[in-house]
């Protein structure tokens, strides 16, 4: 069985950072050894036996430090298990219906053969970095729709799978 799990994020306000961390909790509490850390921050994939990375979305694109760990990572993502996801929507349209990987996500998925892909609402809220965040937080449109529910039910399904699973790492 495997034991080891890294959770891997990019974010810019903390967001998915948040997300990644409650992933990593529930992984500990099936018996799994989980670390989220930031994707930049990590400088090897190799003592892990299964990797989970999420991004937030911005403009339609996965958070520069998910595209670029995927990238560095490759072979050895492509020789464990592999979960994406992406944060983003700022509206309830997450939890209200299964919304598909944006396309940079889905040649990732395609290429890493990745178990699954999931997008969870994201969260933007007063103080956050950057003039497209003020400017959307302006409009009204910021909040927090992450579904940690949501999160954690997917979690849970992975450390099932995980627990059940006997592999070799080369």
């Amino acid at each position: 069985m495997p034991d080891s799990v890294l959770v891997a994020y990019g974010t810019t306000n903390g967001s998915t950072a948040r997300i990644a961390e409650a992933i990593a909790d529930v992984l500990r509490k099936e018996g799994l050894t989980a670390e989220a850390r930031p994707a930049r921050s990590v400088e090897s994939v190799t003592s892990y036996d299964a990797v989970v990375v999420g991004g937030g979305l911005y403009a339609g694109r996965w958070h520069k430090d998910a595209r670029r760990f995927v990238r560095r990572y490759r072979r050895d993502l492509d020789e464990r298990p592999l979960w994406l996801f992406s944060s983003g929507p700022l509206d309830p349209s997450a939890s209200e219906r299964d919304i598909p990987p944006v396309p940079g996500v889905k040649k990732a998925m395609d290429q890493l053969d990745a178990r699954e892909h999931v997008t969870f609402g994201g969260c933007l809220e007063e103080g956050a970095k950057g003039w497209v965040a003020r400017m959307i937080l302006r409009s009204g449109k910021g909040g927090d729709f992450r579904d940690f529910t949501a999160i954690e039910a997917w979690v849970a399904r992975i450390g099932s799978e995980l627990a059940g699973a006997t592999f070799e790492r080369s």
